[in-house]
């Protein structure tokens, strides 16, 4: 559903996540020049894409808009409160605000609260709302440092990427395939071998709920999709970076950049390493099932580990991404 509005909230949406992964210290520096007043109230103006949205999607609340333009603002109130309480202990180190920022951002996304508020397959809005929410919070009020989320992406950032690939990949095709969560498909996505022509819907399987945006790619409108019984390499590189953009980046942000840093300062690496990829594992446990889907948790929480690691690395969130993005990728196309 692509309108002027929705374009117009798009650009939106994307100017916080922009500011803060090229220009993180611009835009702190400049907030931080504020008055108090201001800096807490600035992240109501999250509430605008939402307007945009869903008046042109004829499904607009006021209960919806009070909730985008309040949330934001009560984050922003309560990471400064944190950042005060961690004034006289050499750096932040985690309270319980920051933790309660956290639960309602992951639960929110998780358990799909605020969907309901929008159009049909454009719930996507709501995901990278709350990311830019938490963002602003933690870079221009909470000043949290050593999240690493910097998009300026780096030869480094991509070996690190796929070196944590490489040690994952025959862990989770041991674990995926013994539990019958993989299926190694016998020819590539498209052909009439697999029956997965439009990459099971993708964007918009069960395994991303983002809806399927027009049938991208791989759909008549695009032309990416058979090539002769294969994804085209256009298609897989698009596939990659949707998925890097729009699942791996906000994913790492919070999982890696916040709850995992966090973590560090109270319980050491090792500890926050792991506990955080179990968390991890366990925001899988709906994906693609009504019940307890107890093998998605498993292998996604493995999957934490070599994520965790590759942030932790030299501290960025594009590495991690960078593994995350191609870990969800090569399991779309060929082992779903």
């Amino acid at each position: 559903m692509i309108t002027p509005a929705n374009l117009v909230a798009a650009l939106l949406t994307l100017i916080p996540l922009l500011g803060a992964a090229f220009f993180a210290e611009g835009v702190a520096a400049g907030v931080r020049r504020l008055p108090l007043w201001a800096r807490l109230l600035i992240p109501a103006a999250l509430s605008a894409p939402y307007a945009l949205v869903a008046c042109g999607g004829g499904v607009f609340h006021w209960g919806w808009f009070a909730l985008y333009a309040l949330l934001p603002v009560a984050i922003a109130c309560l990471l400064e409160q944190a950042r005060r309480a961690d004034s006289g202990s050499g750096g932040p180190r985690g309270n319980w605000r920051d933790y309660l920022v956290l639960a309602t951002l992951g639960l929110a996304v998780d358990l799909r609260w605020f969907e309901g508020a929008w159009p049909a397959h454009l719930a996507i809005f709501n995901k990278m709302l709350l990311l830019d929410a938490g963002l602003y919070g933690f870079l221009a009020v909470r000043q949290l440092d050593g999240v690493g989320f910097d998009l300026r992406l780096r030869l480094r950032d991509a070996g690190i990427g796929l070196r944590e690939l490489a040690w994952y990949a025959p862990i989770a095709l041991a674990l995926g395939l013994g539990l019958g969560f993989l299926h190694l498909h016998r020819a590539w996505p498209g052909s009439p071998a697999t029956g997965l022509g439009r990459w099971g819907g993708w964007p918009g399987s069960p395994a991303t709920g983002l809806g399927r945006w027009g049938g991208w790619p791989g759909s008549p409108a695009t032309g990416l999709g058979r090539w002769g019984g294969w994804p085209g390499l256009a298609a897989i590189a698009g596939a990659w970076v949707f998925t890097f953009f729009f699942i791996a980046v906000p994913e790492e942000v919070f999982f890696r950049g916040w709850l995992q840093n966090l973590l560090e300062r109270r319980i050491g690496r090792a500890p926050a390493l792991f506990l955080t990829a179990a968390l991890f594992g366990l925001s899988h446990f709906n994906k693609r099932t009504a019940l307890f889907n107890w093998r998605y948790v498993l292998l996604a929480a493995a999957a934490g580990v070599f994520y965790g690691r590759a942030w932790r690395r030299e501290r960025r969130v594009a590495a991690s991404a960078i593994t995350h993005a191609s870990v969800d990728t090569i399991w779309s196309l060929w082992l779903r």
